[in-house]
């Protein structure tokens, strides 16, 4: 099927989109020429975001069955992204079939995707929203049918910080959402870091300020990104890189600076753990 049918309705693909930029990433086909030529000038700089985009999304699925063996069944996806294999849903129902899942984003096309795959699915759901407004994505009334915020829930927060820069106040909208998670609650992150890799951090930052049509420079050390877990408690091994987070093959582990992605999970704690 050629770009040109699969455009939908009101969509401007002659921009890139990050969303499907990723999507592409991981070999989805939910993408257009402008995402592929974008993604393919990030790969000119760095060929090894292919296999960066493989092991944040392993990390996904990890962190998500940690969390249901840890008695967590409600989760907020907040730019959730393209669907792909291993969805949030399907991983947490691998483990509690009661899980429930609420997917959000503000992309057209991840919002239109979603809806269509999950369809009548009573214990899922699609909001548009986004991080930068907390109070109004947990309002959301759809959200609030859902989830029972008198229960622990888990806010995921996967590859979207990184292109958010300061001007925004990033850090104070993951804060408003920590603040608003009952109790028991986890936070759960990616961002990618250049720590191990300063040399391609201008590089691949011009290319997402041009695909964003941003002036401002996200990009952020490991010490900066923790600052959004203040407040919360880190479960071992903190925030570390994504192939470091209690890995299924220790052999991983060898090779994590190679996958420049930092991942962790916090827990809000309870009166009774003081």
């Amino acid at each position: 099927m050629t770009d040109e049918a699969r455009r939908p309705a009101d969509l401007d693909t002659t921009r890139p989109n990050v969303a499907r930029m990723t999507d592409y990433f991981l070999g989805g086909k939910d993408n257009f020429a402008a995402d592929r030529q974008a993604a393919e000038k990030l790969l000119t700089i760095a060929p090894e975001i292919l296999v960066m985009a493989k092991a944040a999304q392993a990390f996904q699925s990890r962190v998500v069955r940690y969390l249901v063996e840890h008695g967590i069944t409600q989760f907020i996806n907040v730019g959730s992204g393209l669907p792909t294999q291993n969805n949030t849903h399907e991983v947490a129902r691998s483990i509690s079939a009661d899980a429930r899942v609420v997917y959000v984003d503000d992309d057209p096309v991840v919002l239109s995707h979603a809806r269509a795959i999950l369809g009548r699915d009573p214990n899922t759901c699609v909001v548009k929203g986004d991080v930068l407004h907390p109070d109004e994505l947990i309002a959301d009334p759809d959200l609030q049918k859902l989830i029972d915020f008198d229960q622990p829930v888990a806010i995921l927060i996967f590859g979207v910080l990184q292109f958010i820069p300061a001007e925004d106040d990033p850090f104070g909208c993951v804060a408003r959402l920590r603040d608003l998670m009952p109790a028991g609650s986890y936070l759960v992150l990616t961002h990618v870091v250049f720590d191990t890799r300063p040399d391609a951090a201008e590089p691949i930052v011009d290319v997402y300020k041009q695909v964003l049509n941003r002036a401002e420079d996200a990009s952020r050390t490991r010490e900066e990104v923790l600052r959004f877990f203040d407040g919360l408690e880190l479960v071992e091994p903190g925030l570390v890189y994504v192939r470091e987070w209690r890995p299924d093959n220790p052999l991983a582990v060898q090779v994590s600076e190679k996958a420049w992605s930092v991942g962790g999970a916090a827990r809000k704690g309870t009166a009774s753990d003081s």
